[in-house]
């Protein structure tokens, strides 16, 4: 047979769209052509595959061998082509069996030797390709990952003559089974490890239990970052839908290997304050994820606020709206999930001490308002809650334990109640209410108008801000399950947004 058609797949953001691997065989002068937009790196493999055909003892024919990855405007990179390529030769030439090929999507480099090398995005691929009703060949290094997907076969070879072993059925190879999946319960910092501070507790819980970001604002040394780092313990397990996608950006990125035992922990991104726009969405002539994508159903924590660049911070404006970001370029565009939880921390002044009883602070109202502007009016009114964190004082700091310090698990019961009622209600979570919803689920008796009224004129808030107080007032009543928003809700809610620009104390 001259023609061999197989199954693949390509990589487009978090997606695998299929690739269709055309062999064909044709007399005259020797020759090997690759057609279907391929990038360097699968024009090399034709030098890869025949080393690794000529190494495993296989025949590689003579006259001309023309290679179309389809569809042909499809963008194909990589070296995950090697193997269909390779076994399309194989099967145009008679070598194996080409009816073998036609149930099953293969993927993988090759090594000169034969060997099976692993490729990048593999989740992404398995997903497809039970969607598709076909089994997965791929190499073994990322078989534990591609088995995270239910309902897909997967056969893991080390070596292309494996493959061709178990396509003849000389040698089948098993479905490659991981019993270790999901097995481990998340480890995350406790919540009863951080002394006092019981206004910045129930503020984590009411963000944790509505999706809400928040600013944690107070002197250096009063545990701020330890609250933030004690969120992802308070958040309900991720589900196996989350889970996976958030598996699948991180398999794209390429930046950590699959690990099994911790795939259902939820993710806590904290990157420097030094990094650039790009390092944060994501981008590159082929689009990867940023920051904010790897912090998909998790949390992204970006300590030292002000200290980031201002350019950098306005390209979290859209992400916090939408939960996904666009990144276009000439030549391709991607969409990655950013369905992130953002939480931040700042100092009150440049010196860290305003308002410290201390009495350390000599910044002048001129630095402070400088400082604080480093951060947008847009960007600040699209975060829920500002929480302020004080210091602590000696002797309560220094005091032994109590024992009636609550846990992370403890809260954890009451934010998945409380998260409980909200998907009973419009499933899903606060945060991501909709002013339709919004009007529907939050609705103010009499004495909960004038107060908001109040809070509108005097703090100078805008329409987004109103809209956000609502819902952080939601999710108040949804702790204490009431099915109402009563007046101490609100309140409670209004007392979360010290830092709008109409209330300038800290």
């Amino acid at each position: 047979m001259a023609l061999c058609i197989l199954h693949s797949r390509a990589r487009v953001g978090i997606h695998a769209p299929p690739v269709t691997v055309e062999v064909h065989l044709s007399g005259g002068l020797p020759a090997l052509s690759i057609v279907g937009l391929p990038e360097m790196a699968v024009k090399e493999s034709k030098d890869r595959v025949r080393g690794a055909l000529l190494n495993s003892r296989f025949r590689f024919p003579d006259g001309r061998v023309t290679i179309n990855l389809a569809p042909a405007d499809l963008p194909k990179e990589g070296g995950r082509f090697d193997l269909p390529i390779a076994l399309g030769i194989l099967g145009a030439s008679g070598q194996v069996a080409p009816q073998a090929l036609g149930g099953c999507e293969l993927i993988g480099e090759l090594a000169l030797s034969g060997q099976l090398r692993p490729v990048r995005g593999v989740l992404p691929i398995a997903l497809a390709a039970r969607d598709a009703g076909r089994a997965l060949i791929l190499p073994q290094e990322n078989a534990d990952e591609a088995v995270a997907v239910s309902g897909l076969a997967v056969h893991a070879a080390g070596h292309l003559m494996e493959v061709c072993e178990h396509l003849s059925g000389t040698n089948p190879l098993p479905a490659h089974l991981s019993a270790q999946i999901g097995e481990t319960q998340p480890d995350y910092p406790d919540l009863a490890e951080v002394r006092g501070q019981e206004q910045a507790k129930r503020a984590l819980e009411v963000a944790a239990a509505g999706g809400h970001s928040f600013l944690l604002m107070g002197p250096p040394g009063t545990g701020k970052s330890m609250l933030a780092n004690r969120l992802p313990g308070l958040l309900p397990p991720l589900s196996e839908a989350e889970a996976i996608e958030t598996a699948a950006i991180r398999s794209v990125s390429g930046h950590e290997a699959f690990d099994p035992l911790r795939w259902r922990v939820r993710p806590f991104r904290a990157p420097h304050h030094t990094a650039s726009g790009v390092a944060l969405v994501g981008g590159g002539s082929n689009p990867m994820p940023g920051e904010i994508s790897l912090a998909s159903n998790g949390v992204l924590f970006l300590d030292e606020l002000p200290e980031f660049d201002r350019r950098v911070l306005e390209v979290l404006r859209e992400p916090l709206e939408s939960g996904e970001i666009h990144i276009s370029r000439a030549a391709r565009q991607a969409c990655f999930p950013a369905r992130f939880q953002l939480a931040a921390a700042m100092n009150p002044c440049p010196c860290g001490y305003l308002g410290d009883s201390s009495g350390r602070c000599r910044c002048t109202a001129e630095q402070i308002a400088r400082y604080r502007g480093r951060i947008s009016g847009p960007l600040l009114d699209r975060i829920d809650m500002h929480v302020e964190v004080p210091r602590l004082d000696a002797a309560r700091f220094a005091a032994p334990a109590s024992g009636e310090v609550e846990s992370s698990a403890e809260v954890r019961e009451r934010v998945m109640r409380a998260r409980a009622r909200q998907h009973r209600r419009a499933e899903k979570v606060n945060s991501a209410l909709t002013p339709r919803e919004i009007d529907l689920h939050c609705a103010l008796d009499d004495a909960g108008r004038q107060l908001m009224e109040r809070a509108l004129s005097r703090l100078a808030l805008s329409a987004r801000a109103y809209h956000r107080i609502l819902k952080v007032a939601r999710t108040i009543a949804d702790l204490q399950g009431s099915e109402v928003i009563q007046r101490i809700h609100l309140s409670e809610a209004i007392g979360y947004r010290r830092l709008d620009r109409g209330s300038q104390t800290p």
